[in-house]
């Protein structure tokens, strides 16, 4: 019997496609074969994959790290301790880097790496965050500087804001910030720290305002000096006429107003004695020891590559993080590694001749990331300084004008009056402080200026290191 022309039979469903037959799923579905996706699917989903894989896998490894290290130091939370008992305090520096709007980049690396760490171990500590160049150092040789007046008997330690039940001594406290510690986080607050550390242990200990010193200079440049006018033709009796430029200028006015004679009355005479008996000590104390964090703030175009990559490899951060607080909660140091007072010269033919690297020269690869445009930083400050004093005249013109009645406001001033006399003063004091702060700490943080040092902190410092055998 022939069987051309006949098709074969279709082959009997399997248990599983016949139990879906009655789903309602098309039957063409049972015998569909699967295939590759098409190209640019392939592309994408390899693309995708790769990015998640890279991305779970790096945030797997960061918590494992993160445990592991809290794993060795949660014990130090379980120790009892007395109820006159404080817990350890160490304090964190950081400071506002280059080029950077946002002031607290170092502060958020110490919350996200090194806090965990040290909340695990019942670590407390204290922050102090410099906004602008130079503010971080100036509060350090602030508070050197209160703590010299305070031991020589010249002031009275400032009252606690929150009563504590534990009053310690002079000896405890230097105790206690010695067992603490203080956490420098890149080189920049390296360098503020530093600079503070010698001001305060280098100039005197009295209070300067720092506001009343730039309003005396201020007040000897002529920018709010009346013009001089010529002689007025003298009278029938021999009298010349009075006019404006008879009257008592602004800055005299302002210098024998009621509320400078009081400010100036007010103030006490520097005293001779405060001059005389506080020459800078020979030596200092010793200090809390330093934990050295590096730290680098990728910024600009040309830095995204480098954005990108520590994205996906944030599990060297929190290795670095949580190693430097172990060395911190261990306690262990060595002295600070500081040049010779008295180097020794190169050896003949030698094809190195630069000194060896010491702790002043910690994180120094972090400064070659800025950015190129803060070259310009002083004619920048000298830019805006000339355009606002160019401009000034002309604003202090109007100002004295509409004061004195001389003209009607026009339209525009009177639906946005100018600023009057005394606010372009305020205004001028704000710039020229802010000018003279941002010279003053570029002049700190400057990558051509080295770590500021002085020989009595070389038995006064020590660097917090690894424990013996590792970790």
């Amino acid at each position: 019997m022939s069987t051309h022309g006949v098709e074969p039979a279709p082959p009997s469903p399997s248990g599983v496609q016949a139990a879906l037959r009655f789903t309602g799923l098309p039957v063409s579905w049972f015998s569909k074969r699967p295939k590759l996706p098409s190209r640019n699917w392939l592309i994408f989903i390899g693309v995708t994959s790769s990015l998640v894989g890279l991305y779970a896998y790096d945030r797997k490894k960061c918590r494992d790290i993160r445990t592991s290290y809290i794993q060795r130091v949660e014990h130090l939370s379980q120790l009892p301790m007395g109820s006159m008992e404080l817990p350890r305090k160490v304090t964190v520096y950081a400071c506002k880097w280059p080029g950077d709007e946002d002031a607290s980049r170092g502060l958020r690396y110490f919350r996200k790496y090194i806090k965990p760490i040290l909340v695990s171990a019942a670590v407390d500590y204290d922050v102090q965050n410099g906004l602008r160049h130079g503010g971080l150092a100036r509060q350090i040789a602030d508070r050197v500087k209160l703590q010299r007046r305070i031991d020589a008997g010249l002031e009275t330690p400032p009252p606690s804001i929150v009563p504590i039940p534990v009053k310690l001594s002079k000896e405890e406290k230097a105790l206690r910030e010695l067992e603490g510690g203080s956490i420098i986080i890149g080189r920049t607050t390296f360098k503020e720290y530093m600079e503070g550390l010698r001001r305060g242990w280098t100039e005197s200990p009295e209070r300067i305002d720092r506001e009343d010193v730039l309003a005396h200079a201020l007040e000897k440049d002529g920018q709010f000096d009346e013009p001089e006018l010529a002689d007025p033709v003298a009278g029938l009796d021999g009298e010349p006429i009075p006019t404006n430029s008879r009257l008592l200028s602004t800055q005299n006015a302002q210098t024998f107003s009621p509320l400078k004679l009081s400010a100036s009355a007010s103030t006490p005479p520097s005293s001779p004695t405060l001059n005389s008996s506080l020459a800078p000590p020979s030596a200092i104390p010793p200090q809390s020891p330093l934990l050295l964090v590096p730290f680098t703030n990728y910024i600009g175009f040309k830095q995204i590559p480098r954005m990108i990559a520590d994205f996906f490899n944030q599990r060297a951060k929190v290795t670095a993080g949580a190693e430097a607080a172990y060395r911190l909660i261990m306690g262990h140091t060595r002295p600070f590694s500081a040049p010779s007072p008295t180097p020794a010269a190169a050896p003949l033919f030698s094809p190195d001749e630069r000194q060896p690297e010491t702790d002043l020269d910690f994180d120094r690869e972090g400064e070659s990331y800025y950015q190129s445009s803060l070259s310009s930083f002083l004619q920048d400050i000298g830019k805006a300084r000339n355009e606002y004093y160019s401009a000034l005249p002309a604003r202090l013109a109007a100002a004295r004008a509409l004061a004195r009645g001389e003209r009607e406001p026009t339209k525009e001033e009177q639906n946005h009056p100018p600023p009057s006399e005394v606010e372009l003063r305020e205004e001028r004091m704000k710039k020229e402080m802010r000018w003279k702060d941002n010279e003053e700490g570029w002049s700190i943080i400057r990558p051509d200026k080295p770590v500021a040092w002085d020989e009595r902190f070389r038995d006064a410092l020590r660097v917090f290191v690894n424990p013996p055998g590792g970790h």
